[in-house]
């Protein structure tokens, strides 16, 4: 099942109140923040050896990535914003 399937109704809400663009970004920052969570959970059950109290390496590096992705997809949200002003 495709995305746009599965989150229509959270796509409609958001399209209709941000533009096809920027509410498919606004979801898209959605699914990566429900994803983050899950590896920020699981973070706390595989901790790092060499770094006590820290996830494990490749949990950092992901957790890094998405919120990576997170960044760009807003900075992105946010010349559309203002190109449309």
């Amino acid at each position: 099942m495709s995305i746009l399937d599965e989150r229509r109704e959270e796509l409609d809400q958001y399209e209709f109140m941000m533009g096809v663009p920027r509410g498919r970004l606004a979801v898209a920052l959605d699914v990566l923040t429900d994803a983050l969570t899950m590896v920020g959970q699981h973070g706390v059950y595989c901790q790092s050896a060499r770094q006590p109290g820290m996830p494990a390496m490749d949990i950092q590096i992901v957790m890094k990535g998405i919120t990576d992705a997170k960044e760009l997809i807003s900075s992105v949200m946010e010349e559309i914003r203002k190109a449309k002003t």
